[in-house]
């Protein structure tokens, strides 16, 4: 009969195996009813380049369109230049090979706002054929909590110098320095304005009783009537016009002045096509240069005698520059002047009529 102490350890031991095998059960039942397929689901390995892993950790998820499809199984430094330095690669579902295409975008996103990061796939835009394992997911940088922070330090402190400057302006404001200051603490404006206001009162008051010159401008009629009146005859005015009536209406209705204007225009054209041609004395003056030769000569000489003139030489000269003339003549009508007028008065004296009689 076996003792108190082997049933004991007998029955741990079968306790032990239950709870093993009860574990195994429930990892299993786990592994195969996970969000990724299972452990018995077929895998397609991706694998995607970013700037920086921003925290992101091996057995992060892999969502699309925020549905897990996988995670991450490794991350690792690139030392190649032309590639961007962080290699995450991912490990999905096969069943959710056909959902995802070759130009599906990859990034790295947050679960709230301090939360994990994890690789979220963006799968709206995409056109491309279906992705293969191995391939490579464009990326989608996106800025993370960090690179905010660090943009925002510089808006912050502006804001910082900002509100100083505010409250600096409300405290000269509030102590009556400035413009503002004034408008708020002086109550010399709102006098001022009181007063401004008083004075539009009157002056409407005096507007609508038909005081003054704008008072009678809305008031007085007689404004308004020979304003009508003047209308009125612009109006006939215009009327005589367009019935060829007066000066100006023959002006713009009779064709008369046009007709005489273009037989003008004709005439001098034709006067033009003379005178290019070398037709009559102004043709020959613009044409023929044996001609103008002599009118050249022609116009010297007379600039030759008139020099001569201005210089007191020859008789003409001496007609425009002597004096002499000049004072001879004056003498010889003074003295014809004086002898008419003694004539006038004694007649006899000078006027002899002798008869002969043959």
């Amino acid at each position: 009969m076996p003792s108190q102490q082997e049933v004991q350890w007998s029955q741990l031991k079968v306790g032990v195996l239950i709870i093993v095998a009860l574990s195994a059960l429930m990892a299993l039942i786990f592994l195969m009813s996970g969000n990724t397929g299972g452990f018995f689901t077929g895998k397609i390995r991706l694998h995607s380049y970013f700037e920086n892993s921003a925290g992101l950790k091996v057995g992060a998820p892999v969502n699309l369109d925020g549905v897990t499809i996988g995670n991450v199984k490794s991350i690792k430094i690139v030392t190649q230049p032309r590639l961007t330095p962080v290699e995450v690669f991912m490990s999905v579902s096969k069943k959710y090979q056909s959902q995802l295409h070759s130009d599906s975008k990859a990034s790295l996103s947050t679960v709230g706002v301090l939360g994990d990061t994890i690789v979220d796939i963006d799968n709206r835009t995409a056109t491309g054929g279906p992705i293969q394992n191995g391939a490579q997911l464009p990326t989608n940088e996106t800025p993370n909590l960090q690179d905010v922070i660090q943009a925002s330090q510089g808006t912050i402190q502006q804001l910082n110098v900002i509100l100083g400057n505010v409250n600096a302006l409300i405290n000269q404001i509030s102590s009556g320095q400035g413009t503002i200051g004034k408008l708020i603490s002086d109550p010399s404006l709102f006098n001022n304005l009181n007063a401004s206001v008083t004075k539009l009162n009157k002056v409407a008051t005096q507007l609508n009783s038909g005081q003054g010159t704008i008072g009678k401008l809305l008031k007085d009629p007689s404004l308004y009537n020979h304003l009508n009146d003047t209308a009125t005859r612009i109006d006939d005015v215009a009327n005589k016009i367009d019935t060829s009536q007066g000066t100006l209406g023959k002006l713009i209705q009779d064709p008369t002045l046009y007709n005489n204007l273009n037989q003008s225009v004709d005439k001098l054209n034709h006067l033009l096509t003379q005178v290019n041609s070398g037709q009559g004395a102004l043709g020959m003056m613009v044409n023929n240069k044996a001609f103008a030769n002599k009118l050249n000569d022609t116009v010297t000489q007379l600039d030759s005698i008139l020099q001569q003139a201005n210089a007191g030489k020859g008789t003409v000269g001496q007609l425009i520059k002597n004096p002499s003339l000049y004072n001879h003549l004056d003498q010889v009508a003074a003295s014809s002047n004086t002898l008419v007028t003694a004539i006038r008065k004694n007649p006899k004296k000078y006027l002899v009529i002798h008869l002969k009689i043959f």
